[in-house]
């Protein structure tokens, strides 16, 4: 169990959202494996008084165990695929990127990314921790470090791949040595370069109650003022921040070396900070507030099912996310509720889910058996799905979607 802070190392004493036990939640179960037994952890998150950093505790579980082989892979969202090319398009514009540039991205995955600057000529290099998906990659044309990242990768990079460009989506949570891996992205940005990390704000976890995107694989949560507070500590200033609608509600931080003076600190920084502090993610309570915020959610959620299932409706699921099965094991929502769900990706289908042990089908189930409810677990991108699943509604089917509070949709 982690006794300090793994940013500032101050006693972690305080608890934000206690979830009780979950299986890893992206260790989807092989039909092999459906009688055996599989772990399950702690899953607290606690906040540092001192720096604000939510964080989990230690839980036993390794980076290699939970990311060596995974089974997330980014292409299979389409509205992460647009998300990804506007990126791409936007950066290239706004920093001058092209011939003799490079790009480098951490967490890479299925090149999902790094194919719009491929496909620009620019020079671009990922790095992924996952053999498998980084294998996705190579084959679209993307050339891939397999590895974890770190001061270690860095020294061993740096040389053939400083970056212009150094991005991070959605890895920056996912890190256990936190000051491991941004010294590490110090070490690779060239001296004028500048590093973009996306990552889930705080701030709307908390205002619209996303508990569910606790999980083992995410290890810390940051407002901007803690991220911004452990980015200085390794020589590097955030100059500009964008909120973004990605997740549930994003930050996109752009960073530099501290005394790069060719890009000046940008308004949206020092109006995004004085924001937070009216909000009051200066003061412990705050934090502290979340707790009951969680357990009123979870019995908005069972008081339904509970109702629907009285009634005699069935109730499918679309969807396999991370954030999902943090919901459904909280929750205790397995077969007895949700009677299978559905997912794009190959690579889930024929599984369970971890812990509820909840079928995984193709989409194509829900027309067969025409459920009278469609529960989307990756709620960020319900208006993907809902337009995907139209169909639902030929048979007078509706969409539930959970968060920021539960909601039917015709």
């Amino acid at each position: 169990m982690t006794s300090s802070c793994r940013f500032c190392s101050a006693p972690l004493e305080h608890i934000f959202a206690d979830l009780g036990v979950s299986p890893f939640a992206n260790s989807y179960v092989p039909p092999e494996r459906l009688t055996a037994a599989e772990p399950f952890l702690p899953l607290c998150a606690l906040v540092c008084a001192r720096c604000f950093l939510v964080q989990l505790q230690e839980h036993g579980g390794t980076p290699e165990e939970i990311f060596s082989d995974y089974a997330y892979f980014s292409s299979y969202s389409t509205t992460w695929l647009e998300h990804a090319k506007e990126y791409a398009t936007a950066m290239t514009e706004r920093f001058s990127l092209g011939d003799g540039s490079k790009v480098v991205e951490v967490a890479s995955n299925d090149g999902y990314l790094l194919q719009y600057f491929v496909e620009a000529g620019i020079d671009v290099l990922g790095i992924e921790p996952a053999a498998n998906v980084a294998a996705v990659a190579e084959e679209h044309g993307v050339a891939t470090a397999v590895r974890f990242f770190g001061r270690d990768a860095a020294t061993d990079l740096r040389h053939a791949h400083a970056a212009d460009l150094l991005v991070g989506n959605n890895v920056l949570a996912h890190v256990p040595d936190l000051n491991d891996f941004v010294a590490g992205l110090a070490l690779l940005l060239k001296p004028t370069g500048v590093i973009t990390m996306e990552f889930p704000h705080l701030l709307r976890l908390v205002n619209d109650v996303q508990y569910d995107t606790i999980y083992h694989e995410h290890f810390s949560y940051f407002s901007f003022s803690a991220a911004r507070r452990v980015f200085a500590a390794h020589g590097l200033t955030l100059f500009d921040v964008e909120e973004l609608p990605t997740h549930g509600g994003s930050l996109r931080i752009y960073g530099r070396h501290e005394d790069d003076e060719t890009k000046p600190v940008g308004d949206r920084v020092g109006e995004l900070l004085e924001r937070e502090e009216e909000a009051g993610y200066g003061r412990l309570e705050t934090y502290l507030a979340f707790s009951e915020q969680v357990k009123r959610q979870k019995r908005a959620v069972l008081s339904f099912l509970i109702e629907a299932k009285e009634e005699g409706r069935t109730i499918a699921g679309y969807g396999a996310p991370a954030k999902g099965n943090t919901l459904l094991n909280y929750c205790g929502i397995g077969t007895d509720f949700i009677d299978y769900t559905v997912d794009r990706n190959p690579h889930k289908q024929g599984h369970y889910l971890p812990g509820t042990r909840i079928p995984i089908l193709d989409p194509g189930e829900v027309e067969r058996t025409r459920p009278d409810y469609l529960f989307i677990l990756p709620w960020n991108l319900k208006d993907e799905v809902m337009e995907q699943m139209s169909v639902i509604r030929d048979w007078g089917g509706q969409f539930v979607v959970s968060s920021p509070k539960l909601r039917v949709y015709p």
